[in-house]
């Protein structure tokens, strides 16, 4: 009897060691902080290189990629998404604050996050692509580019069991729904008003990420927030098209400005400063090439304008310059569906219009002008003024005249001090003088 208990006991032991080996049960989330980033304006290198650094870590026990963005380029977009469906450690990413969205880019973030979570009054979607001007693509270039987009969406919400239905048309038709509608259609998971709301109705939720199954239980985790570094918040304030287009009008015109004037060296060195910090940006910017050479052509004209009389070059230099800022921003062919359009303030333009109009036609101009005038000191202006000697000439000494004292020889015969002389010629530094008639 006892060896039948004991037989049977170790059955159930096996039967429970082959369950467990079956069965495995899910990981609690490792230990560590809830890592809060934050993904703000356009999506681009930069953002995409502070969410890889801190990805890539698995000592946390959750991210949150707090987002509110109008889009981004694709390749930055791409990397982003590769670093959350790679991630060790869940990725929340949450829409916030109220009025935030996640437009053209940040729609596919959304559709990559093991959690995606919207604040309410915000948005997520349109992210069909539009030529230069808004308009649609025809042909094939716009029937790859969509395609293209369309099913990349469609993997992302099957790969999270979200509405892939949905993330395609919102490429193909450019729908935008908001965070309720998003959170009912099954593109969301959840609705949260704020950061404590939202991990609070994570505990308890279980997802997969690469490492494998996680039991998130972040309510009583600390938080901690990860900026980016000091160089990457310089550099993605730079790649905003307005700041863009500050520094390469700046730079133009410092540049033009120490070529009217030689040797003064500061317009120079800051000019190339602001072109390299200009030329930064654009890489990562939808640039016109034809709005920069219209730019060119504006200063080309200014300058010319003020080498001959009138005003007309200084006219067309003006329309030039503005039509140039306006489609600075606008490629020719299609857009990324990732890209929102980009576009300089109209009151930066006018500003900077204005600013490049006034330098030259007052100041350049005006500089100009006072080197064509008539120069004030030379051979021309003292022979045949009078003055009185200082010393004895016999035959050179020196004289007053023009209230200076000068170097001069006497002609024909010495001169006494303090006799009037009266120049009669000038031969390198020195003056020829001779006794004043009537003195």
């Amino acid at each position: 009897m006892a060896r039948s208990c004991r037989a049977g006991l170790v059955a159930v032991a096996l039967v429970a060691l082959l369950a467990g080996l079956g069965v495995p049960a899910a990981a609690q989330a490792p230990a560590g902080p809830v890592r809060v980033l934050e993904v703000r304006g356009l999506i681009n290198p930069l953002v995409a290189q502070y969410v890889e650094r801190n990805l890539s870590r698995s000592d946390a026990a959750l991210y949150v990629l707090v987002l509110d963005t109008p889009g981004g380029t694709d390749a930055s977009m791409r990397r982003v998404v590769q670093a959350i469906l790679g991630a060790p450690v869940p990725v929340v990413v949450y829409v916030a604050p109220q009025g935030a969205r996640a437009g053209s880019a940040g729609m596919f973030l959304l559709l990559a996050a093991h959690v995606a979570a919207m604040a309410p009054g915000t948005n997520v979607g349109a992210a069909h692509p539009v030529g230069a001007g808004g308009e649609d693509i025809e042909g094939a270039l716009g029937t790859k580019v969509t395609n293209d987009a369309a099913t990349f969406a469609r993997s992302l919400a099957e790969i999270r069991g979200r509405n892939a239905d949905w993330a395609e048309e919102a490429v193909r038709s450019s729908l935008s729904v908001t965070s309720q509608e998003a959170v009912s259609m099954g593109v969301a998971d959840l609705l949260a008003t704020d950061l404590e709301d939202l991990l609070h109705q994570l505990d308890g939720r279980r997802v997969t990420t690469a490492a494998g199954e996680v039991v998130l239980e972040p309510a009583f985790v600390p938080r901690e927030r990860v900026s980016m570094t000091l160089s990457e918040r310089f550099l993605h304030v730079l790649i905003d098209p307005n700041i863009a287009y500050l520094l390469m009008s700046i730079g133009m015109l410092a540049i033009m400005v120490e070529l009217y004037n030689p040797g003064i060296g500061a317009p120079g060195v800051v000019g190339a400063i602001c072109l390299i910090l200009a030329f930064i940006a654009f890489e990562n910017l939808p640039l016109n090439w034809g709005g920069v050479a219209l730019i060119v052509l504006a200063l080309v004209l200014f300058v010319l304008d003020i080498k001959v009389s009138g005003y007309v070059l200084s006219i067309g230099g003006a329309i030039a310059f503005v039509l140039g800022s306006l489609i600075l921003f606008s490629p020719v062919g299609a857009r990324s569906p990732t890209m929102p359009p980009v576009r300089v303030s109209p009151w930066l333009i006018g500003t900077m219009t204005a600013a490049t109009v006034g330098l030259f036609l007052v100041a350049l101009s005006a500089g100009v002008r006072a080197q064509r005038l008539p120069v004030l000191v030379g051979s021309h202006t003292v022979i045949g003024a009078k003055g009185v000697a200082v010393s004895a000439l016999e035959p050179v000494g020196v004289v007053q005249l023009l209230g200076e004292q000068w170097t001069a020889a006497a002609e024909g015969g010495s001169i006494a001090a303090g006799e009037a002389v009266e120049v009669v010629a000038f031969e390198g530094n020195r003056l020829i003088v001779r006794r004043a008639q009537g003195s």
